[in-house]
């Protein structure tokens, strides 16, 4: 809100938002301040209530859910909608969403933990000998560029190619696991400039730092992000989507396209750049222990911090997993066919999450919700957001 409001300037179907400023000259690692904050009153809430319920009939939202975080705390969560509108199953906060690309933040602090334990570096090449993968993807000689894309070229998408666009890798051969779509595209798809220079963002460069992650750690990707990213955040019940409305999971809302269809898409491939699924709160719980402040308990050291949301020479407004701007706010939004996602970090210390079980395609509904966030929380006289 106010000049620390983001403004959202453009969103794929993969959901990258790209802010216009840059992040702040250092990030210190201060105590909240102040130490805690109050839950909205009665009234408050149903002020925010309102404005929610305005902007799902604006978009037809069937469901929303939100959650609002402080100093460890949960200081807030709200449901509304229906979960399911078939069988007239409301929705509540313990209902589970598709986060789609919010599920970078999560791969990227997990590539950190990784860096903290010197087990990778950001120089760190990818593809070929004595690239992390080496040559399990494909034989080289790869393309041109391929063989010097460095885990920090993937971190910024600034790898050099495969963007979100309507040739984006990961909506494509559904039926390939994978190992089979990285060998695919290493070997069809060439890079558009060379590693470094041109910022685009990439889902599929995401969905190789899953594979990174197996193969640093032996361990599949969201075994050991539970582990050692989520688990150690207080979060225990987040998992991979299914692809299917029989893949449903128990708790899980039923997702309405609005001329897409949310069950024609491999969502399960797409793991690490927007395949988790998790409650408002579970994010919250997450992105306050990476939050650079200092109550709760970081899981990453501040310095590590500093790095992953400093922006990149080709675009300042995006760091390492999360967009970023001048005011000190981290966030990163979502979209996919029934899906529309928003996860913020402010620079006073709040965090919040929102997430819908539609999208609407040329339409305004991403950057709504986020302001939608801006505006509810903004309704609590005691928050200083």
């Amino acid at each position: 809100m106010k000049l620390e409001r983001r403004q959202f300037i453009g969103l794929a179907a993969s959901g990258a938002v790209l802010p216009a400023l840059s992040l702040r000259r250092a990030l210190a690692q201060p105590l909240p301040n102040p130490s805690g904050v109050p839950a909205p009153s009665a009234s408050e809430r149903a002020a925010m209530a309102r404005l929610a319920h305005a902007f799902m009939e604006k978009y037809d939202v069937p469901a929303l859910s939100f959650a609002v975080g402080y100093a460890g705390e949960i200081v807030h969560r709200d449901a509304f909608g229906l979960a399911d509108r078939e069988r007239n199953e409301a929705v509540t906060p313990a209902n589970l969403f598709r986060i789609a690309s919010v599920s970078k933040t999560i791969t990227s602090t997990t590539i950190f933990g990784l860096i903290e334990q010197g087990r990778l570096k950001l120089a760190d090449k990818v593809f070929g000998p004595g690239g992390i993968t080496g040559t399990d993807y494909g034989r080289p000689p790869y393309n041109p560029g391929v063989n010097e894309i460095t885990l920090g070229h993937l971190l910024t998408h600034t790898g050099g190619g495969w963007s979100n666009d309507s040739r984006d890798p990961m909506f494509s051969h559904p039926r390939m696991d994978q190992p089979e779509l990285i060998t695919w595209t290493l070997s069809n798809r060439p890079l558009d400039n060379p590693p470094g220079q041109h910022y685009a963002y990439s889902n599929f460069g995401y969905c190789v730092l899953g594979r990174v992650i197996e193969k640093l750690t032996g361990q599949p990707y969201a075994d050991q992000v539970r582990a050692e990213v989520l688990g150690r955040c207080g979060v225990t019940d987040m998992t991979i989507s299914g692809n299917t409305l029989e893949q449903r999971q128990r708790d899980e809302v039923k997702y309405y396209g609005q001329g897409e269809n949310p069950y024609d898409m491999n969502v399960t491939r797409m793991d690490s750049h927007g395949g988790w699924l998790a409650r408002p709160a579970d994010v919250v719980k997450f992105m306050m222990h990476v939050d650079g402040f200092a109550r709760p308990p970081n899981i990453l050291k501040v310095q590590t911090i500093q790095t992953m949301t400093a922006g990149s020479t080709a675009n300042p407004d995006y760091a390492k997993g999360w967009a970023v701007n001048k005011s000190g706010n981290w966030w990163h939004s979502g979209s996919l066919p029934g899906t529309t996602t928003v996860a913020v970090r402010t620079h006073r210390g709040f965090c919040w999450a929102a997430f819908t079980n539609t999208s609407r395609r040329n339409s305004q509904i991403d950057g709504d919700l986020d302001a939608l966030n801006w505006d509810m929380v903004g309704k609590v006289e005691h928050w200083q957001v």
